[in-house]
């Protein structure tokens, strides 16, 4: 190998690291334990521990496992960005989730993004024009 040629950025363990914190940060945000994960997923509760700690691969069923509990799609937990946010990623499905909706339900929807928003306007405007804090990825 050539010693002028840096490493790659995105190595399979850095990779590996990335996603198991994610899932981690996730599992804990909901207050589940690594026990009730695998109890209502069928991964061993083992192999939950060795995911989140980046030391084993995890297998594509099983993302989707994980995804599913979580309510989260499997793009999020893949997402290389730092700042990647889960509500985006939810977004993003929200038209395939929508479909069953009657026409009433879309427009509570619809009311309650729009509450949201003026929330979060609110919570900005009364902290001096800032950002609320972010939740924290990795549990920092």
């Amino acid at each position: 190998m050539n010693g002028n040629v840096p490493p790659q950025a995105g190595t399979d363990t850095e990779q590996r690291a990335h996603l198991g914190q994610r899932l981690k940060a996730t599992r804990e945000y909901l207050g589940l334990s690594q026990q009730q994960v695998a109890e209502r997923t069928g991964i061993v509760r083992s192999a939950v521990s060795d995911i989140e700690r980046g030391v084993r691969k995890v297998e594509v069923m099983e993302l989707q496992k994980l995804a599913r509990l979580y309510r989260l799609p499997a793009s999020y937990f893949l997402d290389e960005e730092e700042a990647a946010d889960a509500g985006e990623h939810a977004l993003a499905g929200l038209p395939r989730t929508a479909r069953p909706l009657s026409e009433g339900d879309r427009i509570e929807v619809a009311k309650f993004i729009q509450y949201l928003h003026a929330r979060r306007q609110a919570e900005e405007e009364g902290a001096g024009g800032l950002r609320p804090p972010q939740r924290p990825e990795g549990g920092a």
